[in-house]
């Protein structure tokens, strides 16, 4: 793969028109041959439940979870802040495929070589 790119998302169902756009310019990356994760912080940590964005579908855009699905049957990768999913009482036992539980030091890891990152 020619490079790295990040997609921050902090919103779920709060802004679903962001969490949308969100997996659609990371689905956009992995196209481009970018390694390509998203990192789920703040309310983003939502999505990575099982069932949770199974109803939003924003005007003009494939279903969340299809675009989700797609991301991770392509080789994306779906960062979950710990402390943030914790902090919501969340399920680990019910994750997305392709979501992996981290600290914040992941991110700073995969963003130390100057990756660009975006953030919605």
């Amino acid at each position: 793969m020619a490079g790295k790119f990040c997609v921050s998302l902090t919103c779920a169902k709060d802004n679903t028109d962001k969490a949308t756009v969100a997996f659609v310019v990371a689905n956009a990356a992995l196209g481009s041959e970018k390694e390509t994760m998203v990192f789920l912080s703040t309310e983003g940590v939502r999505v990575s439940q099982k069932g949770y964005v199974d109803d939003v579908h924003e005007e003009g855009f494939m279903p969340l979870k299809e675009l989700m699905d797609v991301f991770a049957e392509g080789g994306g990768t779906i960062y979950v802040c710990a402390p943030c999913f914790k902090k919501r009482g969340l399920d680990e036992n019910n994750l997305v495929d392709g979501a992996v539980m981290v600290g914040g030091a992941k991110l700073v890891e995969f963003l130390s070589d100057g990756t660009p990152s975006v953030t919605y």
